[in-house]
């Protein structure tokens, strides 16, 4: 059978949009794809799907910060565990209550999901 749950020779696309559909409610998500492999798998499975390097790219970037950030703050944080909480605590809501964000027009993000 494999390691795909008796699919037989399926690609990885289907294999994971077969799990997602199984698991979950989709039906009105849409998806952001890397590749074209999704976009037939989500076609076969009447989802939609967008191709948007641009986007892709600026969620990669974001994510490399956001890593290249926690490795900082893990290599050189000397406070107590209960210290960093807090500190993150006050970073957290400073980030999305108090900082004006470029891409959002000078909007703080707490704005933008209330």
């Amino acid at each position: 059978m494999g390691g795909n749950g008796g699919l037989g020779r399926i690609g990885p696309a289907a294999a994971v949009l077969h799990r997602l559909t199984g698991n979950h409610e989709v039906a009105n998500t849409e998806f952001l794809v890397d590749g074209m492999g999704y976009l037939t798998a989500l076609a076969r499975h009447e989802l939609s799907g967008e191709l948007n390097y641009t986007t892709r790219n600026i969620i990669e970037k974001w994510s490399q910060t956001v890593t290249m950030r926690i490795d900082r703050f893990h290599s050189f944080w000397r406070g107590s565990p209960a210290s960093a909480r807090r500190w993150l605590r006050r970073f957290r809501h400073h980030y999305n209550h108090d900082r004006p964000n470029q891409a959002l027009d000078g909007r703080m993000p707490a704005q933008e999901v209330n």
